[in-house]
């Protein structure tokens, strides 16, 4: 019996459920599955695993790349950078096929950028391969007046050369083989003319610039070349569907289906994760004593992140129509009138009604240092020395009273401030706004309002939110990919939030051309003193990042350009 004893192991292998399918639940349901039009971390999760990339990001590495879709990554060294750096030479690969089979050709790969800059949705992500290869950041001018010559300017700077790509640039951009590394995945062009999908001509762009998102026939349904294809996208289940696609050009992935499920509630996602329902589930840095220790669950934790998390955002010019979150549309103490945060004083007093430092020690246990402008830890032209807000009840005051001439004081508001269902970092903040807010005056009355994240985001970006509270995580790791946004007029936010500084923009353009790195963080220091200044928002905390897991999912590397429950499935496995 003591020898049976001695042999009988400790503790048991553990069980692997489902080990073919992998399972990430999600705070939410994707957005839309085209990929001209993903422009957030849940709708990533499914279009970078159903499409290829020309590039990809080696490990953890944000700055080494390997060819993907093309078979060379471009240097100056290797001869497919020019010497000026305005044309790139991109080889495409042979032998790589579609979802349905059909072949890939360098024609695809052609359409595809062309369909990601001249589809251009208003807040959306075709800016980024805009900027550098047309040399501005939309197809619309302010006013949203069509650039009818945005056709030519596409054609002309994205050329074939037999099985090459030919990019022309206006002038250097350094990041754009990054930006290919991350944007534009190759789909194919017959599918989306068959499915009634922009026919690639002159005559037809008009009419598929800044579409409905639901008119696409990538919206729900797709073609790429990935490793993994779309079975379905149940939105009432909300859940996507993925599976294997066994004649993907690296050869089968290892797991044959995976699924990325919406589940709002953590306590729904903790729950399917002690069961091995769930094989990763998003979580706030409030959460994870909740999930440290348990049974076959895993926390890694102190990841590296490019991201500002949260950012409370004020809409200078508030959309009024069918607005839910403005009341009366009034400064008459029950709503506020949409130009209501054009007032600088009234942001500074929300400015001062935050408790940063709380914020960071209850919701972030501790994990993260407040943020001191729009240029996160661990890029170039950050600046831990830029003054910051603090929770200042007396300055609070000071600055409302100010407001409107007395009047904001005198006759008080009220307002709904929402955020994403199931953020709880994000709730937390709403109501510590709420409190605060509340406390300095009888008459300020803050609504709190939770969302599911598609129904936020239409209502984000149509300028209907007073103060969304948002994520930037970095499209590509340059700090050009967060002044851009954040501070440039025709950035994805100003242009919502109607914010517009002249010296800003000169310095964002400014700092882009410019290649010496000293002189680039000069640039930005001057930028985030105008931020500080003008406050067109608040950038709240750099955090690091953690994931959650079971212990037998195997194959994650980290990248700090993905949110960590997302990334690529490619090489997972399960294993006890």
């Amino acid at each position: 019996m003591l020898a049976a004893l001695f042999f009988v192991p400790s503790r048991a292998a553990e069980r692997v459920k489902n080990p073919d399918t992998y399972v990430l639940a999600s705070q939410a349901d994707a957005n839309s599955l085209d990929p001209a039009w993903d422009y957030d971390s849940v709708s990533a999760a499914v279009v970078e695993n159903i499409y290829d990339f020309l590039f990809a990001f080696e490990g953890s590495s944000t700055e080494k790349l390997l060819p993907a879709i093309a078979t060379k990554v471009p240097t100056k060294e290797n001869g497919l950078i020019s010497a000026d750096g305005l044309t790139y030479r991109i080889p495409i690969r042979k032998g790589v096929k579609f979802h349905d089979g059909s072949p890939m050709t360098v024609d695809d790969v052609r359409y595809s950028l062309l369909r990601f800059m001249l589809q251009d949705r208003a807040s959306g992500p075709s800016g980024l391969l805009l900027e550098p290869l047309l040399g501005y950041a939309s197809t619309r001018d302010a006013k949203g007046a069509l650039n009818r010559l945005a056709f030519h300017d596409a054609v002309r700077a994205v050329e074939v050369d037999r099985d090459t790509l030919v990019l022309k640039l206006p002038r250097p951009f350094a990041p754009l083989l990054s930006i290919l590394a991350s944007w534009c995945p190759v789909v194919s062009k017959r599918w989306a003319i068959r499915h009634d999908d922009w026919h690639g001509t002159e005559g037809t762009w008009e009419k598929f610039n800044n579409p409905n998102k639901q008119t696409s026939p990538f919206f729900a349904g797709e073609m790429g070349t990935g490793p993994f294809k779309l079975e379905r996208w149940d939105r009432k289940l909300r859940e996507a569907i993925l599976v294997r696609h066994d004649a993907y050009w690296r050869g089968p992935a290892k797991l044959q289906r995976a699924v990325v499920k919406a589940a709002p509630e953590f306590g729904t996602r903790r729950l399917m994760l002690l069961a091995g329902d769930a094989d990763v589930i998003a979580a706030d840095r409030s959460q994870i004593s909740q999930l440290r220790g348990q049974p076959g669950v895993e926390v890694i934790d102190d990841l590296p992140a490019l991201a500002l998390d949260p950012i409370l955002f004020f809409s200078y010019k508030i959309n009024p129509v069918a607005n839910p979150f403005i009341g009366s549309g009034r400064l008459d103490g029950e709503g506020i009138p949409p130009d209501f945060f054009a007032d600088i004083n009234i942001r500074r007093g929300v400015a001062y009604s935050i408790d940063y430092a709380g914020l960071i020690a209850d919701v972030y246990r501790g994990k993260g240092t407040q943020a001191t402008g729009c240029i996160p830890k661990g890029l170039a032209g950050h600046n831990p020395d830029q003054p910051a807000f603090t929770l200042d009840r007396a300055k609070a005051i000071e600055n409302f009273k100010r407001a409107r001439d007395g009047r904001v004081w005198e006759k008080g508001f009220r307002f709904t401030l929402t955020y994403n269902a199931g953020k709880t970092a994000h709730q937390i903040l709403c109501s510590m706004i709420k409190r605060n807010i509340e406390a300095l005056n009888p008459k300020f009355r803050v609504d709190v309002r939770p969302m599911d994240w598609p129904a936020f985001l239409d209502a984000a970006n149509s300028g209907r939110m007073p103060l969304p509270i948002m994520t930037w995580s970095a499209d590509y790791p340059d700090p050009h990919d967060f002044a851009y946004p954040l501070m440039h007029s025709r950035g994805v936010f100003p242009a919502v939030q109607h914010y517009s500084d002249s010296e800003a923009d000169r310095i964002v353009e400014e700092a882009l051309k410019e290649t010496d790195m000293a002189k680039r963080t000069r640039l930005y220091a001057r930028l985030q003193e105008i931020e500080h200044e003008d406050v067109p928002h608040l950038v709240l905390v750099d955090q690091a990042r953690f994931r959650v897991q079971r212990s037998w999912v195997k194959g994650w590397v980290h990248s700090p350009i993905h949110q960590p429950e997302g990334g690529l499935f490619y090489p997972l496995f399960k294993a006890p």
